[in-house]
């Protein structure tokens, strides 16, 4: 938990604010003109776009999950933030090209801007995920040797970071809609199982 949090936070400090503060000013303009949000995100990518999506939910925004099947169609003036470490999950770059072609505005919270997802998309903002896998499996001799790499797994360390990192993006729009908390509890599900 450790090695995972000094990551995020070391990440935390090579977010570009400029993309951070492009990206809450497009979102706070689809939420003032009522326009679609729509998340997409594959496996754990996905997963955490979807506690996002709720989050948006949660501040008053349209939003919307890929995959889902109450998802509207898109158009131009509507949203579509697409989270994919690589930059390369085929799925998500299709559909962000798809809403692209259509005129939604993409924003890509990838890895690597350079990447088929970040070619396509309007905003890239950049979150340092895992760069390397190592050739070695054996955690203790990679000790020995010197190479400290991350002890987690895959894209774990993206997901965790990209997490935390629209976690924080929620706040800044509360902030900047000034939206209360008690507000997105009364947004919040009431029916429950």
């Amino acid at each position: 938990m450790k090695e995972i949090s000094e990551f995020a936070l070391r990440a935390a400090d090579a977010i570009d604010l400029s993309e951070v503060d492009k990206m809450v000013e497009v979102l706070i303009n689809a939420y003032r003109t009522k326009r679609k949000a729509l998340v997409m995100g594959a496996g754990r990518s996905g997963l955490v776009g979807k506690a996002f999506a709720m989050r948006l939910l949660h501040l008053g925004f349209n939003s919307y999950v890929l995959g889902e099947t109450i998802v509207p169609s898109v158009s131009s003036g509507d949203v579509a933030i697409a989270i994919s470490g690589s930059g390369r999950t085929g799925l998500i770059v299709e559909a962000a090209d798809a809403a692209k072609k259509v005129g939604t505005y993409v924003i890509a919270i990838t890895t690597y801007p350079e990447s088929p997802l970040g070619k396509i998309a309007d905003l890239v903002v950049r979150i340092p995920g895992r760069s390397k896998i190592s050739k070695m499996d054996d955690y203790f001799a990679r000790q020995i040797l010197g190479l400290h790499e991350p002890l987690a797994p895959l894209g774990t360390l993206f997901e965790d970071t990209a997490m935390l990192f629209l976690d924080g993006v929620i706040y800044y729009l509360m902030i900047k809609l000034n939206v209360t908390e008690e507000e997105m509890r009364s947004r919040h599900a009431n029916v429950e199982l």
